[in-house]
């Protein structure tokens, strides 16, 4: 069980005690916390957003929200079943003053979070957070007068905006999508991709076959779009000769591809590819984490931009993707930013500018991956128990590796001469994760395993 507080929100496990998970109390606290933060910043304008994905604990935490915002003053516009970039887009077609999103993205079912918006639809920065986490450590709240309560009103009209603004981009090229008439099958992982990823398709004229449908929450599988959590979508795409597969997971802000063959796209290649398409047709740089691959720059360079890697966190990377002047970013877990429809990663636009890029290229998913350079990455991750020194580790590590180029902006990666290693706690799991990248298999996981093994040593 746990409370995690960091620059991607308030995430925990549901039921337990309060302080330790994510509890009836922390929810009203963290909420009542943000409300206060956010009224202080946005003065007259009281208009605030939500969404929730179709985890089981979402109705019990929109029902909290709602109420604590209320009771601030605050008026709530919900939009229920929804999507997180479908939330961030609201905010602004709503001119609110900020949203919350009630969705624990890839963690498992036990797990929720507030995610939290400001007034332009983007993660609050790490300086408004700290802010906002000093007003929940004081309680430091002033409710609403009787007389003064906040207004609660719903709208089924957002996800249709949204997709209509992704049909209406430039780069989205309907009429060719339609006439490609691509066959796809869909994982939807019980959540609501199920609702926003075939209206999209629909409205592209793509036939889509959706494998776990049914919004309950109760996800089939690990709801993490990694290749062992997606083998019945491999076997559903060559059993129905589909022109490919898509997997998005419970908030539909992350997206990755299975070829027509049954292998993986690679969701390290989602972004290289959007990104590809995106370059031939607007010059400009990129922005990915720097757990991500290398591809991404190696398509850069090839297009004349300039690639910039930034830390882990959909928050740094839009700080960097603005300071750069990005004309594409994201992460390579399958996030996709495109930053004139919105600094949010978001799998519908990613879909969209997929397919047309798939169209004009008039290859299969397989041939298209094959024109990208193989890296192979090995991503894995140590849980940490209570009470662990992350310093003790990390300064073992350094001392061991000092002989190497390490870059320490956000834990620490080391660069060897072809490939490289990536140790970072996460701002969403009590863990560590170890990324490793090299352009050989076998090489990247004897990376990763080595450093696995030098952590232990200190844990």
């Amino acid at each position: 069980m746990a409370l995690i507080k960091s620059i991607s929100g308030i995430r925990g496990t549901i039921g337990g005690k309060p302080g330790e998970t994510l509890s009836p109390l922390d929810v009203v606290r963290f909420t009542a916390a943000y409300g206060t933060w956010l009224l202080q910043q946005s003065g007259s304008n009281k208009k605030i957003v939500i969404g929730r994905d179709g985890r089981i604990s979402g109705e019990m935490v929109q029902r909290l929200v709602v109420s604590t915002l209320n009771a601030l003053g605050l008026d709530v516009v919900d939009l229920g079943l929804s999507t997180t970039p479908t939330v961030e887009m609201a905010v602004v077609f709503e001119k609110a003053a900020g949203g919350i999103i009630l969705t624990a993205s890839h963690n498992p079912k036990e797990w929720n979070a507030l995610k939290l918006l400001n007034e332009k639809g983007e993660f609050i920065s790490g300086a408004d957070g700290a802010a906002m986490l000093d007003i929940a450590s004081k309680d430091d709240y002033e409710f609403a007068s009787v007389d003064k309560l906040g207004t609660y009103t719903t709208n089924d009209e957002a996800l249709q905006q949204h997709i209509d603004a992704v049909l209406a981009y430039p780069l989205v090229d309907v009429s060719l999508i339609r006439k490609a008439k691509f066959n796809v099958v869909l994982d939807a992982i019980n959540s609501t991709g199920a609702i926003a990823v075939p209206l999209l398709l629909k409205a592209l004229g793509v036939k889509v076959t959706v494998l776990n449908g049914e919004v309950n929450g109760r996800f089939a599988h690990n709801p993490e779009p990694l290749p062992e959590h997606l083998r019945e979508l491999c076997n559903e795409v060559v059993k129905q000769n589909a022109h490919l597969g898509i997997a998005v997971d419970p908030d539909v802000d992350r997206l990755c591809f299975v070829c027509e063959d049954g292998s993986l796209f690679g969701e390290e290649y989602t972004l290289v590819a959007v990104a590809d398409y995106i370059l031939q047709h607007r010059k400009g740089n990129t922005v990915s984490n720097m757990s991500s691959t290398r591809a991404l720059k190696d398509v850069t360079v090839k297009h004349g931009g300039t690639y910039t890697p930034s830390a882990v966190g959909e928050v740094n990377v839009v700080t960097k993707m603005k300071a750069v002047d990005a004309v594409i970013g994201g992460e390579g877990n399958g996030g996709i930013i495109v930053p004139d429809l919105h600094y949010g990663r978001d799998a519908l636009i990613g879909i969209a500018l997929f397919l047309t890029h798939l169209a004009k290229e008039k290859k299969s998913v397989k041939q298209l991956r094959n024109t990208y350079p193989d890296y192979f990455m090995s991503k894995n991750k140590i849980e940490l128990t209570a009470g662990f020194d992350l310093k003790k580790i990390f300064d073992h590590i350094k001392k061991k590796y000092k002989k190497h180029p390490i870059n320490t902006e956000d834990g620490l990666k080391i660069e060897f001469e072809t490939d490289w290693v990536h140790l970072r706690t996460s701002n969403t799991e009590p863990i560590i994760r170890i990324y490793a990248e090299s352009n050989s298999e076998t090489v990247a996981a004897n990376i990763a395993g080595k450093l696995i093994k030098d952590i232990q040593e200190v844990l």
